[in-house]
């Protein structure tokens, strides 16, 4: 899959609604977002970034920045959460996933601003992904978190993940959930409507009978 136009980005931007009936919303990063999403992981808690990126780090080095705001390179996504805020557009979480075809597995990382945790945005951004990962025809959902991050432990049992060793670090903790590929429930519209578009083109003859 090569990288998504600039031009097509806003179109697949959902909206999420949070307990507190706020909404925020959900959209993939573009070239124009790099010094705003540097800024938003300096401004991290140590024990934040150090949970996200399971080690130290003070900042994104450059060469994977680079990767965050290339949407669709190596099959790789990035999205932010954002909210106006006194007239800001303000990022207050992020995600990264990629998609592995061969395996029909789904991979993702998650962090959400210090000052905005525990008010539901984790849940609604892991039921995004999920819907994400069912556009791709994904059956399996999963992350590797530090065995210490109680935190996305806590989201992550809360939103049905089961959780198995690691297969090569003995620090993390792996969780996973197995989904259906064509779900309904959860509110992904616009990246549905983008797979059924996609599809669209596919040539006739191409199509599996």
């Amino acid at each position: 899959m090569t990288a998504l136009r600039l031009d097509d980005l806003r179109q697949h931007t959902d909206i999420l609604r949070l307990r507190s009936g706020k909404a925020l919303a959900l959209r993939f990063v573009e070239p124009d977002d790099a010094e705003a999403l540097q800024g938003y992981f300096r401004s991290l808690s140590v024990g934040s970034r150090y949970n996200r990126f399971l080690g130290a780090m003070s900042e994104l080095p450059q060469s994977e920045l680079a990767h965050f705001i290339h949407v669709g390179e190596r099959d790789r996504f990035s999205v932010i959460a954002v909210m106006v805020i006194d007239g800001v557009e303000t990022i207050i979480g992020e995600a990264r996933y990629g998609f592995e075809a061969d395996t029909a597995s789904f991979e993702f990382g998650v962090s959400i601003d210090d000052r905005w945790q525990g008010l539901g945005i984790g849940s609604a951004l892991l039921r995004n992904l999920e819907c994400r990962a069912a556009a791709f025809g994904a059956g399996r959902v999963f992350g590797d978190t530090l065995r210490s991050n109680n935190v996305m432990i806590s989201l992550a049992r809360k939103s049905g993940f089961a959780f198995i060793r690691h297969p090569d670090d003995w620090k993390l903790v792996r969780f996973e959930k197995h989904i259906e590929p064509a779900s309904q429930e959860i509110p992904c519209a616009s990246w549905r409507l983008a797979g059924q578009q996609a599809a669209a083109v596919i040539p006739a003859n191409a199509r599996i009978q």
